[in-house]
């Protein structure tokens, strides 16, 4: 698969953190969803980072400006800003479990920001965005 690279924005999240041990990552998927009045139009996203004490998984939503995050007793959080390697992940549904080894293939043919997490963006219910946080990156082609 194809591996493009973008520069994101910081994006401002409210966040659920997966508990790791236990149920993952689709349970704090299923309790932030639970928060929001609506999913509709929402963009929804994970991230992902190693820690000394194990993994760091947050289930994460963009904020909007009629969330009340008092109200809804959410954690609120960034996802950095930088350079990123992007890679389409077709089905994800069917292939999650192919996720972890995504990365780490990415992982081993760039240069990763060990400070960054990595992100995965929902964006739709047959795509999802991998994107994998770089130090550096190959210079863009002028056209």
């Amino acid at each position: 698969m194809e591996t493009t690279y973008v520069e994101l924005q910081e994006i401002p999240v409210l966040r659920v953190r997966a508990d790791m041990k236990g149920k993952g990552p689709s349970a704090a998927f299923n309790l932030l969803e639970s928060k929001l009045p609506t999913i509709k139009g929402r963009k929804f996203y994970g991230t992902f980072q190693p820690t000394p004490h194990g993994e760091e998984y947050y289930a994460c939503v963009a904020l909007i400006d009629s969330d009340d995050t008092e109200k809804m007793q959410l954690e609120t959080g960034a996802i950095p800003g930088g350079w990123y390697a992007r890679r389409r992940f077709p089905e994800w549904e069917k292939n999650l479990s192919k996720l972890p080894a995504t990365f780490e293939e990415m992982a081993r043919t760039h240069d990763v920001d060990p400070a960054r997490p990595s992100v995965e963006f929902y964006r739709s219910q047959a795509e999802l965005l991998l994107f994998l946080p770089v130090r550096s990156h190959p210079p863009s082609e002028a056209t």
